[in-house]
């Protein structure tokens, strides 16, 4: 199946006579006729659901839709993008491990990596997205563990060079893990280009509507732990919570997966209601269609901006002369996102100025849905860093990120011109 169709039909096929819908299966339990058949899942012998933290019907048909449109062997849904990044890397690094990561990444996922995941004794080193292979591959070391990096970044909206990084990362045995929530697989498919792991914040362009959190993880099914088993024994060495199951002799390309869910999620318990995983899979059933629109509204305002004497400096990939247009042409070529960094001219005070003066757009912490929304980073997502970290992500004082929504166009390039003017007053 296309794309198109898989948003549709993927992850959930009715038999006859069930359900034409996916189901929400609002259940914390299920029955089992046998304490046998019962302790046989819990053994991880047999496939089947007995506690929603573990696993449920509707969240596996949507984790399973998510990998499809990925083209991955297996999904799990998580409560939020922040779980699903943490997931992604504690699933493979325990205290004394280290990972590499690109500076260009969501405020809130580069405090978890740089505060939070160090409380745990799990180092980070990030380097520039945009540095030579050979400058990346200096910041690995011999318990380097995984190398991360956002397809587009939030809110700098810089294109990851893929290939680039996957090269360095299976140069050094470890696998890539990308954040795939800006382009959607709609738009670009990171395992095509060599990832290994893919993330993604649901709650963004996936559910499209603002109405649940959530995350998830896909594994590609493409890395091979066994060949690098003494940098990751927690999948190539007997769990003996699970009575000494080898994860990647048991389960194989869904090794990874298997190992997140019954140790992670048993003992983190960061799962997605029912109802949640439910609207969200409404959204990803018109998420190709939203994504052209985002992308084509986007485009369009990008270029009204890039025209206007009162703004300083425009950052979209899909506009001539670009820093990343080349990049994206190669990994996005049917549009990049809906999300326009820009400055305003008079710097910080203009920029506050020109957002408390928009209409149609709102300010809210969101990003990424069908309602056009703004924000300033530097005062909102990103205000836990300092100026030296603000810089190396790529946020300047006067970076305004502005979601383009769904609606007209031309509505939307009203409200930014009108509230351009009264900041210029």
């Amino acid at each position: 199946m296309r794309i198109d169709t898989k948003c549709i039909q993927s992850g959930y096929t009715p038999k006859n006579g069930e359900a034409r819908i996916l189901p929400i299966y609002q259940s914390t339990t299920f029955k089992y006729e046998s304490t046998e058949q019962m302790g046989r899942l819990f053994d991880l012998e047999e496939d089947g659901y007995f506690y929603t933290r573990l696993a449920n019907p509707t969240n596996d048909a949507v984790a399973a839709k998510i990998a499809d449109l990925e083209g991955g062997v297996a999904g799990m849904l998580t409560a939020s993008g922040q779980s699903a990044c943490f997931y992604s890397i504690f699933n493979i690094c325990e205290a004394g491990d280290h990972f590499v990561c690109s500076t260009s990444i969501y405020g809130g996922t580069y405090n978890l990596f740089s505060v939070t995941m160090k409380k745990l004794g799990i180092d980070v080193t990030f380097v520039d997205p945009d540095a030579s292979a050979e400058e990346i591959a200096a910041a690995f070391k011999p318990n380097t563990k995984a190398l991360f990096g956002e397809t587009i970044a939030n809110p700098a909206l810089v294109v990851l060079d893929i290939e680039k990084f996957a090269k360095v990362a299976h140069d050094h045995g470890v696998p890539l893990i990308v954040d795939n929530t800006f382009a959607t697989p709609i738009n670009c498919r990171p395992i095509e280009w060599g990832a290994d792991i893919v993330v993604h914040s649901t709650t963004k362009y996936m559910d499209g509507h603002a109405t649940s959190v959530g995350g998830a993880i896909v594994d590609s099914g493409n890395f091979d732990w066994e060949a690098h088993s003494d940098k990751f024994p927690g999948l190539t060495t007997p769990d003996e919570s699970y009575h000494g199951v080898v994860y990647t002799e048991r389960f194989g390309k869904a090794a990874y997966i298997t190992k997140a869910t019954a140790t992670l999620m048993r003992d983190l318990g960061s799962i997605p209601s029912p109802h949640n995983s439910f609207l969200l899979n409404l959204g990803l059933e018109t998420l190709a269609l939203r994504m052209r629109k985002h992308c084509d509204n986007a485009q369009k305002v990008a270029e009204y901006l890039k025209s206007s004497d009162k703004v300083s400096w425009v950052s979209y990939s899909g506009l001539e002369g670009d820093k990343y247009h080349d990049l994206a042409k190669k990994y996005l070529p049917n549009g990049s996102c809906g999300v326009i960094s820009f400055g305003v001219k008079g710097g910080r005070e203009n920029a506050v100025k020109f957002m408390d003066s928009l209409k149609l757009a709102a300010i809210v912490t969101h990003v990424a849905d069908a309602r056009t929304s703004v924000l300033h980073p530097a005062s909102h997502t990103h205000r836990q860093m300092n100026d030296e970290e603000l810089k190396a992500a790529g946020v300047t004082p006067d970076l305004i990120r502005f979601s383009v929504g769904i609606e007209d166009a031309d509505d939307i390039i009203e409200d930014i011109e009108n509230a351009l003017n009264v900041s210029a007053e």
